[in-house]
């Protein structure tokens, strides 16, 4: 491991309290496909601990109203949230209160210094959770709350978001889109869930030209996504200047995902995550936390953590 540690990891047991019900894609089974593909590698990263958001740190990102309801919800003993179509449990609002305060810690340990990048392998995923409505498997926006966090706590200023869900993450979308500090930029299938994503979805006043929308049809790949990370994305960092790059790993983008038509490898998520190391080691010291959101072929997303991780480790 390199002194001082390179990569930080979040990985908790309390994200398999977060029960979808039997024969849900969102299922526990990933937090145990996770862990089982990155115990080897645990001993050359260093753990990060997870906690629960403040209600403060989540209106950052959410209505007071949507988490009031959100909580209603899951304390009636409902299977699904109210606002859409994410299944929950009696733990699940203690569950993603931690993924979302996890990835909070996670930019304290970057932007502290103590390690270089992390990766939050946390559940509920997060990105299609709107200001004020939690939607396709999401309650909480994870990467959205951990930017605004930055922010406020740490004093960043602008924030790099990439998306490479083969879903398009439109409630990070929504939360930045009017905002002009936060440049995000989204590869996703289309026509697919949730609809959203055109190219000329671009922001608007002061988020005018922040938003960078790369729809793809059913059987894109390393042809057509990778350039967009390459060429497209570090040439629009450079005029943007991160402070801070996080990465919306979503890995049902990856090949044979039941969830996705795309056909990236474990190769292309490798040179996918140089590219955005090579952003944040240009612009900000190399500052980077990268989030857990998709991927539902067990075998797959252990594939493409393992690679994702091993390239933000250097090993």
């Amino acid at each position: 491991m390199k002194e001082p540690p390179w990569t930080a990891l979040l990985l908790d047991p309390v994200y398999r309290k977060h029960d979808t019900g039997e024969g849900h894609p969102e299922a526990i089974s990933r937090y145990v496909a996770v862990t089982e593909a990155l115990e080897e590698l645990t001993g050359e990263l260093a753990p990060l601990a997870q906690r629960p958001a403040t209600e403060d740190e989540v209106a950052l990102c959410h209505s007071r109203g949507y988490v009031a309801t959100a909580k209603r919800d899951i304390r009636s003993g409902l299977h699904n949230l109210t606002t859409g179509d994410t299944a929950v449990s009696a733990d699940s609002m203690d569950v993603a209160l931690r993924a979302a305060g996890g990835v909070c810690n996670a930019v304290d340990a970057v932007v502290g210094g103590k390690v270089k990048n992390a990766f939050c392998a946390v559940r509920p995923p997060g990105h299609h959770a709107t200001p004020n409505r939690g939607m396709g498997f999401c309650v909480f926006n994870n990467i959205a709350i951990g930017a605004r966090y930055g922010q406020k706590k740490h004093g960043v200023e602008r924030v790099l978001i990439a998306d490479w869900d083969v879903h398009h993450g439109n409630g990070t979308q929504d939360i930045f889109y009017e905002d002009g500090s936060v440049l995000f930029l989204s590869t996703h299938q289309h026509p697919w869930y949730p609809g959203s994503g055109m190219p000329e979805e671009r922001g608007e006043g002061k988020g005018e030209g922040r938003i960078h929308n790369f729809p793809f049809p059913a059987g894109a790949g390393r042809k057509e996504i990778l350039p967009v990370f390459q060429k497209h994305l570090i040439d629009s960092a450079a005029a943007f200047k991160p402070d801070l790059v996080m990465i919306s790993a979503g890995f049902d983008s990856r090949a044979g995902d039941p969830l996705g038509r795309f056909r990236l490898t474990d190769t292309d998520f490798h040179d996918m995550t140089l590219a955005l190391m090579e952003i944040a080691d240009r612009h900000c010291g190399g500052r980077l936390v990268s989030v857990l959101e998709g991927g539902y072929s067990l075998s797959g997303l252990a594939a493409g953590v393992t690679a994702h991780v091993k390239t933000l480790a250097g090993i």
